[in-house]
């Protein structure tokens, strides 16, 4: 069985639940339970994964009310995604502001490395596509100037820089409130043949 996941009310619904997976998953991660709570605990999620399996949806395409509420950076709908608020700059260009959370973890207190990675990923094309070439990644270069703490605000930028036939390419970095830069980015994206270059 699938639904049409489209309404307000669905959306708020879906976003509360996986907000409450988020903390679920920050409490597993960080949990010091015995044995028996954690069996205990492990039956009643089993029940509940069983619940929503029975309501499976469709893959949402393009361009669906629904089709980046599971995405893995922005998607409200998805618990691994942070999710990024990004917002568009006047002048061009895209910024958010996030706090990592436990979930993200790599080394003892900081945000996994690859995560960071696939942060500025989305970033990236998120300014590319506000240039209007929207493009899919061809190449990402990082560079980690230091590393990234979960629990504490970031700001991240990203902006499109030039480009050449169907062939963009953008900046984007990961800082503290202060401008100190943690994470650098820059990728090489390619406008699909098939999708309709604006730019």
């Amino acid at each position: 069985m699938s639904i049409e996941v489209t309404s307000d009310s669905t959306h708020a619904a879906l976003r509360a639940l996986a907000e409450q997976t988020r903390e679920l998953m920050d409490a597993v991660a960080a949990t010091d339970a015995d044995d028996a709570e954690l069996i205990a605990v492990t039956e009643e999620v089993r029940a509940l994964t069983e619940r929503l399996a029975r309501a499976r949806r469709a893959k949402a395409e393009v361009g669906h009310p629904r089709w980046l509420m599971g995405n893995a950076v922005v998607g409200a709908a998805n618990p691994f995604a942070p999710p990024i608020e990004i917002e568009h700059v006047p002048g061009g260009g895209v910024r958010a502001e996030h706090v990592f959370r436990r979930l993200h973890e790599g080394p003892p207190g900081l945000v996994h490395g690859g995560v960071s990675a696939m942060v500025l990923d989305h970033l990236l094309g998120v300014a590319v596509g506000a240039a209007g070439r929207a493009g899919l990644t061809a190449s990402l270069t990082i560079a980690y100037r230091a590393p990234v703490p979960y629990g504490v605000p970031v700001v991240l930028t990203a902006e499109h820089t030039r480009s050449e036939g169907r062939k963009s390419w953008a900046d984007g970095r990961i800082a503290h409130q202060d401008g100190t830069v943690l994470v650098e980015a820059t990728g090489l994206f390619v406008t699909p043949t098939w999708f309709p270059r604006t730019g």
